[in-house]
């Protein structure tokens, strides 16, 4: 009696542990709260909120309010530019914060007319920039606005019979994003040539399957109904670059090309431009080297090499700079280029970053000029990223030429906090490419599709022979980075409004177009062509995409599919369930010269298991066995095994071992479910292969579960 007591007690103790442990610790909740300026209590707007160890992440909007999912139990990461990192323990669904000015991240600027020094330093008259106002910085706009933007043309839909290719560069820059954001944070509508759709796309990173094998990239697909025209289809084309940890990176030869010119001047211009470049250095390791190249009447070299561990003097070297005069920015170009190549890092990343608001009006100041002048110095090895900066009279245009040209990104910078975003938390992504000279070229089947229109990227069109032309540059790759590409589909038999009629000509006839359907399902081919960043020839690779929610012209032709589906799931699952127990069988041959099984081994683990179900200590080893042939097979044959004993059992523990029994979750199920969701989904056959192990863990723990409830049931 009293080891029944003791039992129960103990079983008790497990039931808490895991009900309410899992239920009060793992589950999710909808987090909010306020975050304030520990000094004045003042909201503080687009403070990062980031939960430890995951990609989920928020920020405070104008009234320093956050929304986020966490669980109990995890970690929320609070940072601002400026402040001191908190981190708070998720306990319930309401947490306000409060964070502390940094007395080691910022400074007090002090304004002496073009330029700033520091208080100590500074004698006469003084103005201080309140840290507040730093904030929430008002937009100076130019008297005349001189942005200057490359016309777009939206690109149309295309007839498959005559253009089943669509073949473009990809595109990671985000600079039309948050150039479109400043606009619209300064109360006047964004203009229409500075929308790239793709970049407004790709500021964001999403959750794509992870690259495994020897390739840098992965490639996901998948489809759905299209959100304005329920009669077309939506293809989302992901893209996935290699994650490469900060330590891991190889050491970086930086040059940072800085116009002081007198159109930067102002807090959005050069003062912006140094305080975002401090941010890197603060992140600079010791192997990596930084040179300061300036340009203004002329270009001159302000910091020589200097390795990360003295960051210090790179710091005061960029607190030096102040503007005046016109924008030679060719010649600063050129001398960025040299001071890169004398300190060349043959397997290192060597890599321009300009900053500009690409005002150029001295020496070679076109964009065709600037291009030129990129492609001649590009085959050195040295990548050029561009971080934009200005508002008034920014030249997106030449920007967004110079950085596509130089093999790297394009970014636009109008506060601290996306420069944060761009140096700092996507410092691989941004400095080091994966995969360089990237491009897309989709292939449609004429028989599932009639026509199709790619969404965005019009900047970025290849024509179809450029795909195989390794001497055609693309876009790069940076490590981590993701990109996504959207394409609108019309689906064959679906009413066509959309592509133009032509007349028929009058000096020639034309060839009636036939289509030999190949039998293929498939609704496209996406093929991938990439350049290693030290090589100069491409490597290719191809992935084919079945659309299974397409639209069937007829009843019939929906049971037909659904039909065809079936026995490719069985067929596939017959396949998975034969190798899965082929391989435990192999694998028992084996241990089996050692006189073991892995039933026996699995008897043992799940021996505990029994004794906290309430099971005397001969039953024990046998509801052990029973649970590892059900785990190492299937529940089929666990069941056989008790069916044959189960008259010599007591009733309360054949109930017990039956319920424990139960449950489809084993070896058997990984292959399995693999095998059976590949057939409906393959773009999802990489995620669940990831996923399947937990979610058989899982199920097992929720039979033993079951089981222990019952023993603690039917103790008394």
């Amino acid at each position: 009696m009293k080891t029944n007591q003791l039992r129960a007690m103990m079983l008790t103790v497990m039931l808490v542990i895991t009900t309410l442990g899992g239920t009060v610790w793992a589950q999710p909740l909808i987090v909010k709260g306020t975050v304030t300026d520990g000094s004045d209590g003042s909201p503080l707007v687009g403070c990062a909120v980031t939960v430890k160890g995951t990609s989920r992440g928020a920020v405070t909007n104008l009234q320093g309010q956050y929304r986020i999912e966490a669980n109990k139990g995890e970690t929320l990461i609070f940072s601002y530019i400026g402040f001191d990192k908190v981190e708070k323990v998720v306990f319930s669904a309401k947490m306000d914060v409060s964070l502390k000015a940094s007395s080691d991240v910022l400074e007090e600027c002090v304004v002496v007319g073009y330029g700033s020094q520091r208080k100590v330093a500074v004698t006469g008259a003084i103005s201080t920039v309140n840290l507040a106002s730093l904030r929430h910085p008002s937009v100076r706009m130019d008297a005349v606005n001189t942005e200057e933007y490359k016309s777009i043309s939206e690109n149309g839909f295309k007839q498959v019979g005559e253009s089943p290719l669509s073949t473009f560069s990809i595109d990671v820059d985000a600079a039309s994003y948050s150039n479109m954001r400043r606009m619209i944070n300064s109360g006047t509508l964004p203009v229409a040539d500075a929308i790239r759709t793709e970049e407004l796309v790709n500021y964001f990173s999403y959750d794509y399957a992870k690259p495994t094998g020897s390739d840098p990239v992965k490639i996901t697909m998948e489809a759905g109904v299209c959100p304005w025209n329920a009669d077309h289809r939506l293809v989302r084309i992901g893209l996935k670059a290699r994650e490469i940890p900060t330590d891991k990176l190889p050491e970086s030869n930086l040059v940072f090309l800085i116009d002081v010119s007198g159109s930067m001047w102002g807090p959005t211009r050069l003062d912006l431009v140094k305080s975002s470049l401090k941010l890197l250095v603060n992140n600079l390791r010791e192997k990596d080297k930084v040179a300061i190249v300036v340009y203004a009447g002329n270009a001159s070299v302000k910091l020589e090499s200097t390795p990360g561990s003295d960051k210090q003097k790179i710091r005061d070297a960029i607190d030096e700079l102040t503007s005046g005069g016109s924008t030679a920015g060719g010649a600063g170009i050129q001398l960025a280029y040299k001071v890169a190549k004398h300190n060349f890092l043959p397997k290192g990343n060597n890599r321009i970053i300009l900053c500009s608001d690409g005002d150029f009006n001295v020496g070679v100041s076109s964009v065709e000029g600037l291009e030129q002048l990129i492609e001649k110095e590009r085959k050195s090895g040295v990548f050029l990223s561009v971080l934009g900066y200005g508002m008034g009279n920014y030249k997106d245009n030449k920007g967004q030429a110079l950085a596509e040209k130089g093999n790297g990104n394009h970014a636009y910078i109008d506060n601290l906090q996306e420069a944060n975003r761009v140096l700092v938390g996507e410092f691989g992504a941004t400095l080091h490419t994966v995969a360089k000279d990237v491009k897309l070229q989709v292939e449609f089947n004429p028989a599932q599709v009639q026509a199709y229109r790619l969404v965005g990227y019009e900047s970025r069109l290849l024509k179809d022979e450029d795909f195989n032309n390794d001497a055609k540059d693309a876009g790069e790759l940076g490590a981590g980075h993701t990109v996504t590409a959207f394409y609108e589909v019309i689906p064959v038999g679906v009413k066509n409004d959309y592509v133009g009629k032509i007349d028929d000509l009058k000096y020639q006839k034309k060839q009636k177009e036939t289509v030999q359907p190949t039998g293929s399902n498939e609704l496209l081919t996406v093929k991938l062509r990439y350049k290693a960043p030290d090589k100069d020839v491409s490597k290719k690779m191809e992935v084919p995409f079945v659309d299974n929610k397409g639209n069937n012209a007829n009843v019939l032709e929906a049971v037909a599919e659904g039909a065809t589906t079936g026995i490719q799931m069985v067929i596939s699952i017959g396949a998975s369930l034969v190798a899965m127990v082929g391989l435990v069988f192999a694998v028992n041959k084996f241990i089996g010269l050692f006189g073991i099984s892995l039933e026996q081994i699995f008897s043992y683990i799940f021996a505990p298991f029994g004794f906290f179900m309430g099971l005397e200590g001969s039953e024990i080893l046998m509801e052990g066995s029973l649970l590892g042939s059900k785990v190492v097979l299937n529940e089929f044959i666990a069941f056989q095994e008790l069916g044959s004993m189960i008259k010599s059992l007591d009733p309360r523990t054949g109930l017990i071992c039956a319920i424990s029994l139960c449950g489809f979750a084993n070896f058997s199920s990984l292959g399995i479910c693999v095998s059976g969701i590949a057939v409906l989904c393959p773009e999802k056959k990489s995620t669940l292969a990831r996923l399947v192990f937990r979610a058989m863990l899982g199920g097992v723990l929720v039979s033993l579960l079951s089981a222990m409830l019952v023993g603690f049931v039917t103790l008394f």
